[in-house]
């Protein structure tokens, strides 16, 4: 079974692909880890993808859907995955159908104005990596790194206007996939909102 999280940016996605990872003895692929690996291994298409990259190109759809149908028949994912950051677009969506593989799609649902909260919250330690959210999981002492004591800071695409580029962006580009599932009659939507083990919760009765 290859399971297709979906949901606006800061829905949650990464941390319930992480949770179902570990529930189900699967792994999370990433889209951009793929690339970055076909990169690294020199594969055809991994040339291909560095080479758009180097011209500061997005790589195009046949690439990145060939770097992630190799993934996807190799032996790390014979029991099944869960797909991060893919399909982006339709195009993607329907060559991911062809692949002849079991698809479930799960729709992590979120009103807009809380994901901007959520993501305009988040705050990160530019020496060790550590991310808080002033909302959830506010550091002990405002501004500091619980772990090392650096200043944190927001990240440029966390900023309130950014985000709401982001989400006009996915709106535009991404969502039609949601329709596209439900016609297929593979699309589960979830409540997103919660802590992320009730939202995992809910995951688990649909997946």
């Amino acid at each position: 079974m290859i399971y297709i999280l979906l949901g606006l940016p800061g829905a949650g996605k990464g941390t319930q692909g992480e949770l179902l990872s570990q529930k189900l003895g699967i792994p999370r692929v990433s889209t951009g880890d793929i690339l970055r690996e076909a990169v690294r291994k020199g594969t055809p298409l991994g040339r291909k993808a560095k080479e758009a990259m180097e011209r500061g190109e997005l790589v195009s759809d046949d690439i990145v859907i060939g770097i992630v149908e190799d993934k996807l028949k190799s032996e790390e994912c014979a029991k099944g995955c869960i797909l991060d950051g893919f399909p982006r677009n339709l195009a993607q969506a329907e060559a991911l159908e062809k692949m002849g593989l079991e698809l479930r799609a799960i729709y992590i649902e979120v009103p807009e104005e809380e994901v901007v909260k959520r993501l305009s919250a988040r705050r990160v330690c530019p020496n060790c990596g550590a991310v808080y959210n002033l909302l959830t999981s506010p550091p002990k002492q405002n501004g500091v790194c619980d772990r090392c004591g650096a200043v944190l800071v927001q990240r440029e695409d966390d900023r309130e206007e950014v985000v709401r580029e982001r989400i006009r962006v996915y709106r535009e580009q991404t969502e039609p996939i949601v329709e596209f599932y439900r016609g297929k009659g593979i699309l589960e939507v979830v409540d997103g909102v919660g802590s992320p083990r009730e939202v995992f919760s809910r995951i688990q009765r649909v997946a």
